[in-house]
């Protein structure tokens, strides 16, 4: 009988997509069968995240609970995975000392022999076996051809961060920028599309510094892959995230006006509108620019969603920082996007910088931020009632099985009446009549 895989995810889509590979290797290398039921898996792994507060409690506290299912079956596996594994090593073991592995996000190609290593240890209680090195970009070498579920896909086309903002611990877990090959990408995207996806998302950690090689030698940036990416027959969307204002090119503004595939949604987190506390961040741009940046995308794109990022309470931020914030929120009329009150990360140069602002305080705007930003998207959800919409359709409806649901271009859920499951996977236009808080409904209009 075949042994069983269960995979805990926390944070990211590239963590998500990690996940999915990792699923993927281990039923490659060991016959392993994913569970949903952690109780009745051979192998437990856990996929770790660093951005938010307190994630290495999170990680132990869920190691905790896992404890008593070694204790019950001493030949189970648990592995640590990710960014958390990345920072914390060995250290994970003398806390946790019933975890067998420890691999970080680069060296997660590498579990088959890992495991291997700790299975041929002497029953339980071998040697923690433990690799969290940065071995450039091996990992997608190793890795089997992604397996496809639904019609939308994640492909990581590049890894790690170069940019070293003061808050983030990225470049410290993932390693400084590294690009897959553009065939590399261009491959695995057209397996994908011949199995039957329609919708790709692009990631990176800072995505659109993607300088990936072709097979001639060329160094080919991330305009010129989303050009090829639409090339590849059968894939009329392309997303990705998270970019970067400072490389949101020219020529990839322009690549809106040229590709159609490119979906009228943006992620380009900002953290902050006042620029002295941008600077401090060290993100290299300032709330004009990257309001000129919005402007021109927007005379290609009138009608194009813009989602971002933003951490309030960042060490130094005042009230007159806090208004440019705002600001520049009312400036761009933000789509949903993610906001955080500010947390330390350890090893991270803004966590040695003086922070006087109460958590009292920062809470307050966080919830103001997040009130003005609900309105702006649910605005942006009332003025397409009455539209039709193109959207992918991905499955049955959760709520009501006489209903299919799909996703707009601006990342909008819209459910149908509708029973022809031939639908799901393919484009369907709808009109939409109602906009709900979290989603929408449509009637399926005749093709």
């Amino acid at each position: 009988m075949n042994k069983k895989l269960y995979i805990k995810t926390h944070g990211c889509q590239m963590n998500e997509y990690d996940s999915a590979r990792m699923r993927d290797l281990l039923e490659e290398s060991h016959d392993l069968v994913p569970t949903d039921n952690p109780e009745e898996a051979d192998v437990l792994l856990l996929n770790t995240c660093s951005i938010r507060e307190k994630a290495q409690e999170k990680v132990f506290h869920q190691l905790g609970r896992w404890k008593h299912l070694k204790q019950k079956n001493p030949d189970l596996i648990i592995g640590v995975g990710g960014c958390v594994a990345s920072q914390e090593g060995e250290e994970i073991g003398k806390r946790a000392p019933y975890v067998d592995l420890v691999f970080g996000p680069q060296t997660l190609h590498r579990l088959p022999d890992m495991m291997d290593q700790r299975e041929a240890e002497q029953g339980p209680g071998g040697t923690l076996v433990v690799d969290v090195s940065f071995p450039e970009i091996e990992k997608f070498d190793r890795l089997p051809e992604p397996k496809v579920d639904g019609p939308t896909a994640f492909v990581s086309i590049m890894e790690g961060c170069s940019k070293y903002c003061t808050f983030c611990v990225v470049p410290y877990t993932r390693g400084e920028e590294v690009s897959r090959p553009l065939d590399d990408v261009i491959a695995e995207i057209a397996h994908l599309a011949g199995e039957g996806v329609r919708e790709v998302n692009l990631l990176g950690q800072n995505v659109n510094a993607y300088r990936g090689e072709s097979h001639e030698g060329d160094i080919v940036d991330f305009a010129e892959l989303l050009h090829y990416v639409a090339k590849i027959p059968g894939i009329e969307r392309i997303r990705y995230t998270t970019s970067h204002p400072v490389e949101f090119s020219d020529a990839l503004i322009e690549a809106y006006a040229d590709i159609p595939q490119l979906v009228d949604h943006l992620h380009l987190p900002v953290q902050s509108g006042s620029d002295k506390i941008l600077n401090a961040m060290k993100r290299g741009h300032t709330a004009l620019e990257y309001k000129s940046k919005i402007r021109r995308l927007r005379k290609i794109r009138p009608n194009i969603s813009i989602s971002s990022d933003f951490i309030i309470g960042f060490p130094g931020e005042s009230e007159a920082d806090f208004a440019d914030t705002m600001k520049l929120i009312e400036d761009i009329g933000f789509d949903v996007s993610f906001s955080f009150v500010y947390s330390a990360r350890p090893g991270t140069p803004a966590s040695d910088l003086p922070d006087d602002t109460s958590e009292d305080v920062k809470k307050q705007r966080l919830q103001i931020l997040q009130n003005r930003i609900n309105q702006h998207a649910q605005e942006i959800s009332r003025r397409m009632v009455g539209t039709t919409q193109r959207i992918l359709v991905t499955g049955v409806s959760k709520k009501d099985p006489g209903q299919l649901q799909g996703r707009t271009e601006n990342n909008r859920a819209v459910n149908f009446s509708c029973t022809d499951h031939s639908l799901i996977g393919e484009f369907a236009d709808v009109e939409v009549f109602e906009a709900l808080p979290n989603s929408l409904r449509g009637v399926l209009v005749a093709s």
